[in-house]
Parts: structure tokens; sequence; C-alpha cells
């Protein structure tokens, strides 16, 4: 059963290690706008299918731009954005584009000054002109001019932002807040070309956060809590493993829930590093998970001998709680998986975990019955036979 734990939990840490690498390889060199548009650079952002084409002048501080987003389907705004005063949504200067039902696409600008934008229209805090746009084969272009001061460019480095999200009639509805809609922010060099994530060369900072949050929850909430109470369970039909299970079942709990308290503390930092986005359903089971798991822990010390008369009940408290804790732990690990939207294949790993956990407390599951049965057998023969000898000895 340790052999089997120690698999599972180094099977679960290559999963979970190997959700932080989300991108895909794109080119946007040999593209040929049909304007006739000719910029000096162009990178391939790493989301959303989208690239931008720009010309920088160093000596003017102009930047001239195209923002293609790829593959929309139809009823989509999109959105690129220079920040000035940080890496992330708030402070960004954007343009906004989407097409409209007459084969038009409207095009403007909008500061963003909170989270909870609609993206209204208004003045950018530099200038913008040749402010243009076309939809055609899925793609948005949008093309335009921006006249950056010489704080903005900062030796030529700038923050930029490019999303995209869903139309109410003619209202763009807020973003996605999971996936790679949270991961769309770089910075740019506009004199060397050199492109990084947000927050650092190796990728984001916040999302190096979120997969570390990810990986200390699926391991303690989603693996080893659902693998102790398994140990507990059948385990201890065995004679020879006891009390050696219960070491083994209390190791692997205690383990469990200091991991998931520091994947807890882990989210409520990221919570309150991103005010604007809310997992309400997944930060309330997080909630619940750390309540009913910190109060399982001070029960231990107040646990009955096995003989006293309120054993019984401090058992069906236990095992109700402990059961609990469990479905919503992984319940939340699935919330989880669906907010940092990982490749198909480690979902579909963690899935394949679960399934073997389950197939093997099945096989246990009956095993215990069969062994129980059979024992409870053998003991009642082995009593009415002790009886049958002592009435025989009463009447000898």
């Amino acid at each position: 059963m340790m052999k089997f734990c120690n698999q599972i939990l180094c099977l679960s840490l290559v999963l979970s290690l190997s959700m932080t690498t989300l991108s895909f390889a794109q080119t946007c060199s040999k593209y040929k706008f049909s304007s006739n548009n000719v910029f000096d650079s162009c990178n391939d952002l790493p989301f959303l299918y989208s690239f931008l084409h720009y010309t920088y002048d160093s000596s003017t501080g102009s930047l001239h731009i195209a923002y293609r987003h790829t593959k929309l389907t139809s009823g989509k705004w999109v959105a690129w954005a220079v920040n000035p005063t940080s890496t992330g949504m708030v402070g960004a200067q954007a343009i906004v584009a989407y097409p409209q039902s007459d084969g038009t696409v409207r095009v403007y600008t909008s500061p963003i000054k909170s989270y909870q934008t609609s993206l209204q229209e208004g003045d950018l805090s530099f200038n913008v002109s040749g402010l243009s746009a076309t939809y055609q084969n899925n793609e948005i272009v949008v093309l335009a001019s921006l006249k950056l001061s010489q704080d903005l460019g900062n030796g030529g480095t700038i923050n930029t932002v490019w999303q995209d999200g869903s139309m109410s009639g003619n209202s763009p509805l807020p973003h996605p807040t999971s996936g790679n809609n949270v991961r769309t922010m770089s910075t740019l060099n506009l004199v060397s070309g050199v492109s990084a994530a947000a927050g650092g060369a190796g990728g984001s900072s916040k999302l190096r956060k979120r997969n570390i949050h990810g990986i200390l929850n699926a391991v303690s909430w989603g693996i080893m809590m659902p693998l102790g109470a398994i140990i507990a369970r059948y385990l201890r039909v065995a004679k020879s493993a006891d009390p050696a299970w219960f070491y083994i079942h209390v190791f692997c709990q205690a383990s469990a829930y200091i991991i998931g308290v520091a994947g807890w503390a882990t989210g409520l930092k990221l919570g309150g590093d991103s005010p604007g986005i809310q997992y309400s359903t997944h930060r309330a089971i997080g909630i619940a998970l750390f309540s009913l798991a910190t109060i399982q822990v001070f029960a231990m010390f107040l646990r009955p001998k096995p003989e006293h008369k309120h054993r019984l009940y401090w058992n069906i408290y236990h095992h109700t709680i402990g059961y609990t804790i469990i479905i919503l732990g992984v319940v939340n690990v699935f919330k989880g998986l669906g907010i940092l939207s990982p490749k198909k294949e480690w979902k579909n790993a963690y899935i394949g975990i679960i399934v073997a956990l389950a197939v093997v407390a099945t096989l246990l599951e009956a095993f215990t019955w069969y062994v129980v049965i059979k024992r409870r057998k053998l003991e009642a023969k082995t009593a009415q036979h002790g009886a049958s000898n002592g009435a025989r000895s009463q009447y000898a």
C-alpha cells in the first residue's frame, strides 16, 4: 500500500508540474497584408491566436501597428492595448474592435480603469491616428498609429495586453477569467524586438503561482486524502496490520492537510492580487475544505477510546466529515483544472488517477466484505462448537 501511495504521489507531481507549459507555435513573418502594408517587425503572441506587426521610430516615439486576431467565431470582440503603468489590465490603453451585423467593423479606443470595465469608448493617454479594422475569413486586423511619449517608450520597452470576449448585441461582455484569457500579457522591446511574458522571461509570475496552487491542492485534497481513506478502511481488516494502518493513515492525512493548507493560502494570496477576477464556487469550496479539515484535525484530540460508549457517535462524525472532504476535494480539483485550462491529456491523467483509486477501492471493498463474512462465519461456527461441547460436558 505504501508503494502504491508513493507511485500515485510521483505521478501526480509529474502531472501537475507539466501543467506549466501552455503555448502554441505560430509564425507571422510570412504574412502578407491585403492592403500592402509593410512592417519592420512582428511577434507571434503566445495565446489567443494573435499576432502583432509593428514599425517603431525611436526618434519620434511613433509606433505603427497591425494587430491580427485569427480563428474568431461570430459574436466576438478583440482588443490590444499598451499599459503605461503596469503589466496588467487596469491602466491599459486599449483599441477595441468587433464585427457588426452589416459587415463593417467597429473600432475605437477605450481606457481600462478597473476590472469591471465594459470597454466604454474614450480617449487614451496618448494620441492615436489612422485607426481602422477589417474582418475577413474569421480574422480581424486592426491598424493604428500611436504617438508614445518619452516616458511611455521606456527605452523602447512597453507593456502589452491583448484579449477577446463575447458580444451581447453591440455591447462587449466581460472576457473569460480562466485559461489563456488570463495569460495575455507581455513586455515588448520595440527596438530589439524581444518579447517576454509579463513578470519574467520564464512566464508570468502569476501563472506560476496559479500552477503552484494547483499542484499543492491536486496532490493534497485530490489524491492524498482519498488515498488515506482507502488505507484506513481496508488495511485495518488485516489483523497483522494493526496498529500500523492507523499510523500510515494519520501520516497520509496529516501530510495532505499541511500541503492543502499551503495550497489554500496561495489561493487566498492569488485572490488578493486579482480583485477583479473571482471564482466564487472554487473559492467557497476551498474555504469549506480548509474549515472541515481543520475541525477534523482538532477532533482527533477528542477521540474516545474504542470501548467508550460515545465512540460510535465519534466514528459516525469522523467518517461523515472525512468523506465530505474527499468529495469536495475532488470536485474542487476539477474546478481548478477548468480555471487553469491545461492541456487535455493532463486532465485525462488526473481522471485516470481518480478512476484507478476508485477501482482499487471497489476491489478492496469486495475483498473486505469477503474476509469479514468469512471471519464471522468462522467465529459463529467456533462459538456454536464450543456451546455444543459445553452442553455435552454438562450431561456427561
